[in-house]
């Protein structure tokens, strides 16, 4: 159903991903055991066209008049995302987001195992959140020999991002992933990804202020 090698994806069509695999988990707690990509396109006001698109890419195949089978289907995709495998992580920066990222026990359902927590305030290293250590930063480097980590989690002020991801890289981390609205940079081979909270309020703001007039 999948390939031996994970393929690379257009952005746009790895971020349609989450959605149907969000959709089919739905519909196996609802006990369904076929979807077509019209009912997923219903559902996500994705056309549908562009879904078996999607999905071929992963050489994912439903069936003539009956379409993907549920079960096969949320497996593959999860596969597919890595949501099956264990990926450590670090949060950077333990301030109200930070403590947050760390309560959530949901990451964990998509593979995302946070082991350690890192600051530079005295009142919030040494303690623990939800059985995660926060440790100072200076730190990080022994903490990855004991407990490596390929993903750093950066939700420091915006004027810290840039030092905090590049201590990181430095440590061994090989991911980024960026609360701040900085745009940070990193070197061709590291991963990053931009998650800003601010900037999708903005957007919203923007929005609410169009149709308001």
């Amino acid at each position: 159903m999948t390939t031996s090698e994970t393929p690379i994806l257009p952005e746009p069509s790895l971020r349609r991903l989450p959605w149907y695999l969000a959709y089919v988990d739905i519909l196996q707690t609802q006990g369904m055991e076929y979807v077509s990509s019209t009912q997923i396109s219903r559902a996500l006001n994705v056309d549908a066209s562009q879904i078996a698109k999607d999905l071929s890419l992963l050489d994912i195949k439903g069936k003539t008049r009956i379409g993907y089978e549920v079960n096969l289907l949320k497996e593959a995709l999860g596969d597919f995302l890595g949501f099956h495998s264990t990926h450590n992580a670090y949060v950077i920066g333990c301030g109200s987001l930070g403590q947050a990222l760390i309560r959530d026990s949901g990451l964990s359902e998509y593979g995302l195992r946070i082991v350690a927590g890192f600051d530079i305030a005295p009142e919030k290293t040494g303690s623990g959140i939800s059985g995660v250590t926060i440790h100072h930063i200076d730190d990080i480097y022994d903490i990855m020999d004991s407990n490596p980590a390929s993903i750093g989690i950066i939700t420091v002020p915006p004027e810290c991002a840039q030092e905090c991801a590049d201590i990181a890289i430095a440590a061994g981390v090989k991911a980024i992933w960026n609360f701040t609205p900085y745009r940070v940079k990193v070197a061709q081979d590291i991963v990053m990804a931009n998650t800003s909270i601010y900037a999708h309020l903005a957007l919203i703001y923007n929005r609410l202020n169009a149709i308001s007039k």
